[in-house]
């Protein structure tokens, strides 16, 4: 089981950082795999709330969760980039949302 919820939280890591990624280059005008400073840094912050969050086996999305992990100004800019990549991924990276969307 913990094997399960290791890998869901690596694939949701995965997913947030092709969204930021995406961002950032349409964006902010990086080259193809860089990030400015400040995707850089909502990566990583990204990441670190996925690895302390309690809900990970049975969670849907964070959008949906009962308690919200993310300071203000970065929920705000992750939004931003949910907004803006979220219905592109669909175009780019079809198997990735079905696989997302299927955990």
């Amino acid at each position: 089981m913990e094997q399960k919820v290791e890998k869901k939280r690596q694939q949701e890591k995965a997913i947030v950082a092709r969204m930021i990624l995406m961002y950032c280059r349409a964006k902010h005008g990086t080259k193809k795999k860089e990030l400015c400073k400040q995707c850089q840094a909502l990566t990583k912050y990204t990441a670190l709330r996925l690895d302390k969050c309690p809900f990970m086996a049975n969670k849907k999305s964070c959008a949906k969760c009962s308690i919200h992990c993310y300071q203000p100004a970065m929920r705000e800019q992750i939004q931003k980039v949910m907004r803006y990549a979220g219905p592109r991924m669909l175009l780019y990276h079809p198997l990735q949302v079905l696989s997302h969307i299927r955990h």
